[in-house]
Order: C-alpha cells, then sequence, then structure tokens
C-alpha cells in the first residue's frame, strides 16, 4: 500500500471515528500513519546515508556524520517493531549496522545488529535485506582478518543477489571476494573473480562496480606495492606517505584487503593494505590477527 493509500485510510478512519462513533478506528488511523511514518524515515535516512558518501569520494579523508542519520533509522526500526513488520524492522536495522560501520567506522557495534537484520529479514523472507547484511558482516570479517568467514558471508550474499537479479551487487561482491582470495594465497581465482565481476558490471550498465573492478585488476596484476602499515612486535613500519590518520579508508572500500599473521613470510601483527595511488595510509599499532586501524 502506498503512501497516500495510507494517509486517505487514515482520513476515512477518522471519520468513521467522527460521524459513526467507531472508538477503535483513530487506533487503526495512528498505526496507518506510523507505517508512513517508519517509510518516510527509512527512505530520508537511505538519502543522508548517499550525501555521506559523495561527500567522502570527494574528500578521502572522514567526512562529518548528520546526527539526523541513525536517529531516522532507528526511528523506522522502533516504528517498525511496533506495526510488527518484520520487514521493515530488519531493513531499518541493516541501516543502523551500516551506519555504525560506515561512517563511524564501529565494527565491534555494527555486527550484532547486522546479525539480528539477518535473522528478521530470513524469516520475512526479505532475501534482499538479508543479501546485504551478509555482504556487511563479510566486511567486518574481512577487516578482523578472518578470512574464511568473510568468504562464506560474501558467498551466500552472492547466491542470494543471484536469485533475486541483483547483478551490479553480485558484481560488487565478486571484486570483495576477489581481494579475500588474494589474501588467501588464491591467486588464479582471485583473477577469475575479478574478470566475472568485469563482466557482470559491464553487463548490468553498473558503470561505478566497473571502476572498482578496474582498480582490483590493477592491484591483483601487481601494479601497486602493498604496504606494510604496523606490527606489534617490532617498531612500527614506515607508510610510503606520512598522512593524519582521518585520511584512512574505512573498511567498506573495495581495495582493502588483509594478510594474516605469519604468512608468506610476515611477521606476527602485520596488516598489509593494498591501496591505489588515489588512497594513502599511515602508521598505526595493531595486535596480532586484528586489523582495527580500518574501523
Amino acid at each position: 500500500m502506498s503512501a497516500d493509500d495510507r494517509i486517505e485510510r487514515a482520513r476515512l478512519l477518522y471519520e468513521r471515528s467522527i460521524f459513526d462513533g467507531d472508538a477503535s478506528a483513530l487506533a487503526a488511523a495512528g498505526r496507518e500513519l506510523d507505517a508512513v511514518e517508519a517509510d518516510l524515515a527509512l527512505a530520508r535516512g537511505r538519502v543522508i546515508h548517499g550525501r555521506f558518501l559523495e561527500r567522502r569520494n570527494a574528500d578521502p579523508g572522514q567526512p562529518e556524520e548528520d546526527p539526523q542519520e541513525l536517529a531516522l533509522f532507528e526511528r523506522a526500526a522502533q516504528l517498525y517493531q511496533v506495526l510488527g513488520d518484520l520487514r521493515g524492522e530488519a531493513e531499518s536495522l541493516f541501516w543502523i549496522g551500516c551506519f555504525h560501520q560506515v561512517v563511524r567506522r564501529g565494527n565491534a557495534t555494527a555486527v550484532p545488529v547486522l546479525e539480528r537484520s539477518c535473522e528478521l529479514a530470513a524469516r520475512a523472507g526479505d532475501k534482499k535485506t538479508t543479501s546485504e547484511a551478509l555482504r556487511h558482516q563479510g566486511i567486518a570479517e574481512h577487516a578482523a582478518g578472518r578470512l574464511d568467514t568473510a568468504r562464506e558471508r560474501l558467498e551466500e550474499s552472492v547466491r542470494l543477489r543471484r536469485e533475486i537479479g541483483l547483478m551490479p551487487g553480485v558484481a560488487a561482491n565478486l571484486v570483495g571476494l576477489a581481494y579475500i582470495a588474494a589474501g588467501q594465497g588464491r591467486r588464479e581465482d582471485a583473477l577469475a573473480l575479478i574478470e566475472e565481476a568485469g563482466a557482470i558490471a559491464a553487463a548490468s550498465g553498473a558503470h561505478g562496480i566497473a571502476r572498482h573492478v578496474e582498480e582490483a585488476r590493477a592491484q591483483l596484476s601487481g601494479n601497486h606495492r602493498p604496504l606494510l602499515v604496523a606490527s606489534s612486535r617490532t617498531r612500527r613500519a614506515r607508510a610510503h606517505r606520512r598522512v593524519r590518520p582521518d585520511q584512512l579508508p574505512d573498511a567498506t572500500h573495495p581495495l582493502i584487503s588483509t594478510v594474516r599473521p605469519g604468512r608468506s613470510g610476515q611477521r606476527a601483527g602485520f596488516v598489509v593494505l593494498y591501496l591505489p595511488p588515489d588512497l594513502l595510509s599511515t602508521r598505526r599499532r595493531t595486535r596480532p590477527g586484528q586489523t582495527n586501524l580500518l574501523t
């Protein structure tokens, strides 16, 4: 039912209350308007999030958050829960988790919310929201260096996105899976995933994803040198450039990859970022197995 339909229904319910003396009509009218408010809050929050991404793309430094964004998503989740709308609640929770992960770089806060979103979306049969929540869980696992789990989450997200025909989303996930494959030493798999992602992006007209594919292809072909960011056992490794900490990309950037501690001759505790020339890294400490500089 559209917002216009709900508003008209609320008007008719009001008239039923006034003219017919139906005591239950006003409560029903309130529920109709709550549903409209929830839909509007969710839609407005998404637009604000999009503006945040635009600012981030224009300036690699972390842009300031809009204080309305989280409040809108939380209001939508509250209303959907009262209305018993599992699908709406799941989608709102996804955006709350996405806000904490992307805007505030707080995976520890984001992951439980994303898991709850995934649970409710699955119960509601909402494959799109389930796939989104799984993708962002995979991003968190990747940032934490748990590559096997990250791969599982992204592969399940890919499966769901194929089922519903969300092919640009499939291509985006394949880019992430390519970086995971590279981090696991599966170079041939990584290159194959990038080629598939490129073909899907081209066929679906997803120009933004296609740019990420080209950047990833350059990364995986060895055109960019990896940066040793930090070590917990030795003095801090020098980055190629010195920049402010707020210039670090966030964990959702498709060009971030990690190498697990101790593999390929790396000392325990090292984190490796594969970055194109337009992204920078800096020096920070991290504990073995943890990429806390990305969150």
